[in-house]
């Protein structure tokens, strides 16, 4: 893959994060922090963690909402793993906004 893609990746990445602000004050700080080059080095183990975690959801406390996280923080930093979970995140949010515009049908209908 040329650097350009590579740049591009980061840049759709970056923006399917962009959508998430604006909606909560502690989330805007926490994906300032995520974003922040320098925090690198806690971003790998944080995202290995939290894949572990997601492995492990069969115990309490932990859950398969750890796996996902922890595969986009991971793909912050691993330009192979940008173009899935960009795509996979765009897929997300369009199918939760297709969930919600049908529920939000039938609620007023009701």
């Amino acid at each position: 893959m040329s650097p350009e893609q590579h740049r591009k990746l980061k840049a759709r990445l970056h923006r399917q994060i962009a959508v998430l602000r604006g909606r909560n004050a502690r989330l805007d700080r926490f994906l300032d922090w995520i974003e922040d080059d320098r925090t690198r080095i806690y971003r790998v183990p944080l995202a290995v963690l939290l894949i572990l975690g997601g492995l492990l959801s069969f115990l309490p406390v932990l859950g398969l909402w750890m796996l996902p996280l922890g595969i986009l923080l991971l793909a912050l930093d691993l330009p192979l793993l940008r173009g899935p979970v960009t795509l996979a995140t765009i897929r997300f949010r369009r199918r939760m906004g297709r969930w919600l515009h049908r529920r939000s049908k039938l609620n007023s209908t009701r």
